[in-house]
């Protein structure tokens, strides 16, 4: 056999094994926790979430106006119009507890993630 259709066999071959790995890989999915803004406050007002992990807030606002999730400790902040959803990635975080508040309403708004 020549030494470019070794190398080219040899080439075949690998993205074969290759393909055959990448396909029996497979990736968890960041955890989803459900948050409510209805009446002004968020539902449940205290949120249970992993430690060290990143996790997916789905945010879903009931309400007709918009608020704003915010959070100095979590460094995030996203305004979600009214009756419509929104996403805010966090961590991955360390054992505690992390306020959270909205800004548009934060007589009522205020919350917590509790991170196990």
């Amino acid at each position: 056999m020549a030494t470019g259709q070794l190398n080219k066999s040899s080439f075949l071959i690998g993205g074969a094994v290759l393909g055959l790995f990448a396909s029996s890989v497979t990736f968890a999915a960041d955890p989803v926790v459900r948050l409510s803004i209805h009446e002004h406050r968020f539902e449940p007002a205290e949120l249970s979430v992993p430690a060290n992990q990143k996790v997916k807030l789905l945010i879903r606002n009931l309400d007709s106006s918009a608020e704003e999730f915010e959070s100095y400790e979590l460094k995030r902040e996203k305004v979600i119009p009214g009756n419509t959803e929104g996403v805010v990635f966090i961590g991955p975080l360390a054992p505690g507890s992390y306020p959270f508040f909205g800004d548009f309403n934060q007589a009522t708004a205020q919350g917590w993630v509790i991170v196990k």
